[in-house]
């Protein structure tokens, strides 16, 4: 009934060649409102796009124009042991290698909770307590990096004394800043698993840990991996915490359970508080006044090149252990 209701349609259709060009231009074609109102928010995503870009452009053409004077091979391997004044010697190493060790262990702390308190909201929070955790996440996600700091000092001071200064406390002060950005990434990335998977598990008779572990999270990691770098990008430029927990050191120092350690973004902060050095000496020729500013630009230089570093090997892993799919 519906192929004869529909037939003469078709050959009036067939009979009106004038009447099938208008509708297909019809079809095609747009209004002028409607294309100028495209073309007007085209151009308004790419005027924020370039206002967004020009400071970030600004600032990284600042550090590179300042820091690469004084970047080099010598800078990255030695310390600033026995660097006083206007020297033109010192380094950055024990800084690298305080920044690497104490996000490290932050990191061996903070994504296994953040990733345990994710599976748990996603696939078992039910009830009460299951708001109460994504209460308190809310809530950490908000504390200030000095807060964290005198946390972590005041819980250490309690066990081994005041004045604790080690790079295990500035591991724990940066926890408490990463986990609340791992399980918010974790368990946004749990959620956009689909059902289907899981109850293709269980139809199968696979346990609910088993399916978690198999499934969910070898279908996710690559989200979880960008999560984990999105954490340590956002702690391995803390300042404040480190200064209380950690403190400042020039010597090297790879042990995170004994000692004070250097960390890049301390490192920044006191050469560039130190100022300019006077070298009003007329018998120290060697003297560089600015020598604290070339420093602090060069170490700021490394920092972002360290984070970018972190996130190329990120994206690595991410692709690496990323689903295959079929072609």
């Amino acid at each position: 009934m519906s192929a004869l209701s529909t037939s003469p349609a078709r050959g009036d259709a067939a009979q009106d060649p004038a009447r099938t060009t208008a509708v297909r231009a019809l079809l095609r074609g747009a209004d002028g409102r409607r294309r100028r109102t495209d073309r007007a928010m085209t151009v308004l995503m790419w005027g924020a796009f370039t206002l967004a870009m020009v400071p970030l452009a600004s600032v990284a053409w600042t550090v590179v124009v300042h820091g690469a004077e004084r970047f080099d091979l010598y800078f990255l391997t030695h310390s600033m042991r026995g660097v006083f004044g206007g020297m033109d010697a010192g380094g950055i190493y024990h800084a690298i290698l305080g920044t690497l060790l104490i996000t490290l262990g932050a990191a061996v702390i903070s994504v296994p909770i953040g990733l345990l308190a994710a599976i748990y909201l996603v696939e078992y929070g039910r009830g009460p307590l299951a708001r109460a955790v994504t209460f308190f996440v809310d809530v950490m996600t908000g504390i200030p990096s000095i807060v964290a700091g005198l946390f972590a000092y005041a819980l250490f001071a309690v066990i081994l004394g005041p004045g604790v200064r080690m790079g295990v406390v500035g591991s724990v002060a940066l926890s408490v800043l990463m986990i609340p950005v791992v399980v918010r990434s974790c368990e946004e990335m749990l959620r956009l698993v689909p059902n289907e998977l899981r109850e293709a598990a269980y139809a199968l008779g696979v346990p609910k840990w088993l399916t978690v572990v198999r499934v969910v999270l070898r279908t996710s990691v690559a989200g979880i991996m960008t999560g984990v770098m999105l954490a340590v990008a956002r702690v391995i430029g803390e300042t404040a915490p480190l200064l209380i927990t950690v403190g400042v050191v020039d010597s090297i120092n790879g042990n995170l359970f004994e000692g004070r350690m250097m960390t890049l973004p301390v490192y920044v902060y006191r050469q560039y508080s130190q100022g300019l050095v006077p070298c009003s000496s007329v018998t120290d020729a060697v003297c560089l006044p600015d020598i604290n500013y070339d420093r602090a630009w060069a170490a700021a230089l490394t920092l972002i090149l360290l984070v970018m570093l972190l996130n190329l090997v990120g994206r690595l892993v991410t692709r690496w252990f990323a689903p295959k799919t079929l072609r």
